[in-house]
């Protein structure tokens, strides 16, 4: 059984931008979209350990601060032509409360 912890409101995040949530196991960023979208991934990049929240958001992707990888927010994966994967997080929405499920879905590639 999935355990779900809210975390705000769609409206807490700004478009195009990122909120951190601290759980005992890592912190995990939720991202918003341009079109509203909400994904969580965990706030560390597995390359140079950046933190993603801080990154450039654009369409439904992620720009890492440190060094420009691009993950898809919807998967982890990183873009062509870089490799790796950010751990992605369960979310769902509710009457625009947004919850999170503290384990991940996948394990980041080392």
């Amino acid at each position: 059984m999935t355990e779900w912890l809210e975390v705000g409101t769609v409206a807490d995040i700004p478009r195009l931008g990122a909120r951190v949530v601290k759980t005992p196991g890592m912190n995990i960023a939720v991202f918003r979209t341009a079109d509203d979208e909400i994904f969580a991934l965990e706030d560390r990049c597995p390359h140079k350990d950046g933190p993603l929240s801080q990154g450039i958001v654009h369409g439904r992707s992620v720009a890492c601060p440190l060094h420009n990888q691009v993950f898809h927010l919807d998967s982890g994966v990183g873009a062509d032509p870089d490799d790796g994967c950010a751990r992605t997080i369960p979310v769902k929405l509710a009457d625009g409360r947004i919850f999170i499920s503290p384990k991940p879905l996948q394990q980041a590639a080392q």
